[in-house]
C-alpha cells in the first residue's frame, strides 16, 4: 500500500487525476513562493555587499582625513609659516601686536 503511493507521487498521477486542479494550485502557490523568497534572498545579497563596500569607502575616507589633518597641522605650526615667510622677506615682529579699539559717535 505505502509503495504503491510512493510510486503514485513519483510517476506523477496526483497531477492528471481528478482532483489535480487542487495539487496544481498548491505546486503553483509554493513555486511563487519559492520565486518571492530567492527574489528576497538576491536582494539582501547585493544589499550586503554595498554596505561592505561603503565601509571599506568610509574607512578610506577617514584615514585620509586624518593624513590631511596631520598635514594642516604641520603647515599651520609657527616655524612652518616663518619659514614661508622669510622666503619672501618678511619678518617676525620684535613687539607683540596691539589691539585696535574703535569707538563710534
Amino acid at each position: 500500500m505505502m509503495k504503491e503511493k510512493l510510486f503514485s507521487v513519483l510517476r506523477g498521477r496526483f497531477l492528471v487525476n481528478d482532483n489535480a486542479f487542487k495539487n496544481w494550485r498548491m505546486i503553483f502557490f509554493l513555486s511563487g513562493l519559492a520565486l518571492v523568497m530567492i527574489a528576497s534572498s538576491h536582494s539582501a545579497d547585493r544589499k550586503v555587499y554595498r554596505i561592505a563596500a561603503l565601509n571599506d569607502q568610509v574607512k578610506e575616507l577617514r584615514s585620509e582625513f586624518v593624513d590631511l589633518r596631520a598635514r594642516l597641522m604641520k603647515i599651520k605650526m609657527e616655524s612652518a609659516v616663518v619659514k614661508k615667510l622669510k622666503v619672501r622677506n618678511f619678518e617676525i615682529g620684535q613687539t607683540p601686536p596691539e589691539k585696535i579699539i574703535v569707538i563710534e559717535k
